[in-house]
């Protein structure tokens, strides 16, 4: 069986035992969570889609680990007027464990 959930601004086909890394969510190392922006669930022969999202289907998940990406540069220049600006970014995420998919 599998989902398709939407969390951060991004959609994701995941699987009960999967770990993936996502936009940072709140919580624990540790912490239990239910994602509730469930748009598809499938596998079973049976297929549901939602419209937008479907009702009562929830996926379970556990915080894994909080964390920062590695550093990505970001640089700007303008040839020949002397302007040159560097910043570097690292963006936070979360990763965490499917536990199970209810529809």
């Amino acid at each position: 069986m599998y989902a398709i959930i939407k969390t951060g601004g991004k959609q994701y086909r995941v699987s009960k035992g999967q770990a993936l890394r996502v936009e940072k969510l709140d919580g624990e190392v540790g912490d239990a969570l239910d994602l509730e922006q469930v748009l598809l669930v499938g596998g079973d022969g049976d297929t549901r889609i939602g419209t937008p999202f479907l009702d009562g289907a929830k996926v379970g998940a556990t915080i894994k680990a909080q964390g920062r990406a590695k550093k990505i540069i970001v640089f700007k220049k303008k040839r020949r007027k002397g302007y040159h600006k560097k910043q570097g970014h690292r963006q936070a995420y979360t990763e965490i464990e499917i536990t199970g998919i209810s529809a």
